[in-house]
């Protein structure tokens, strides 16, 4: 029987902490359990196994980061959108590497919900793109351009890639600033075709 106020979200919640401070690999049923103040037979209750646990942690990682990404855009357009959904995930990873890392790494890349959680955050992007007038294909190579750079940035600062003593954030910004300054280009030549 299930413990009076646990759920999936209370295990989901502590699961996140958990992988935030000890990483994706060092998390196991029984840890978690312990976290909890449960025996681990009880996760069973709520969860099958490890990587259903790691699956939703996916899941719920990308969810999270969309929610994020949209606080961030809301009332936002061009430019001032990009870099806003374009800080907001940064900072996310900043502030949650565990659980980016459990969002890259899914035990079940079919998972039905997790394309959903994935494809939510490709449709706020290419909405936000639709500013600069891309037709179809364009749009799609430039928010596949905008996650590279992001992941890229993000995966690199996490590992602690960037050794010099520069400050980050204006090396971030100075990437999307030419990440946009290429859109600008684009735009300007399909003008005059």
């Amino acid at each position: 029987m299930p413990r009076m106020g646990l759920d999936i979200s209370v295990i989901l919640l502590r699961a996140a902490e958990f992988v935030n401070e000890k990483g994706l690999d060092g998390i196991s049923l029984g840890e978690l359990a312990k976290q909890l103040n449960i025996r681990t037979p009880s996760l069973y209750n709520h969860i099958d196994s490890l990587a259903a646990l790691k699956q939703k942690l996916a899941i719920y990682s990308l969810n999270r980061l969309y929610e994020r990404m949209l606080q961030a855009a809301v009332g936002r357009t061009g430019d001032e959108a990009v870099y806003a959904l374009s800080e907001a995930y940064v900072q996310f990873v900043r502030v949650n590497p565990g659980l980016y890392d459990a969002a890259l790494r899914a035990p079940d890349p079919k998972d039905p919900e997790l394309h959903l959680a994935q494809n939510q955050i490709v449709d706020l992007v290419v909405k936000i793109l639709s500013f600069y007038n891309m037709q179809d294909d364009k749009v799609l190579h430039t928010v596949r351009g905008l996650r590279s750079i992001l992941h890229g940035f993000a995966s690199i600062e996490s590992v602690g890639g960037f050794g010099l003593p520069l400050d980050l954030d204006v090396t971030f910004r100075m990437m999307i600033d030419t990440f946009l300054a290429g859109i600008h280009a684009q735009m300007k030549q399909e003008s005059h075709k």
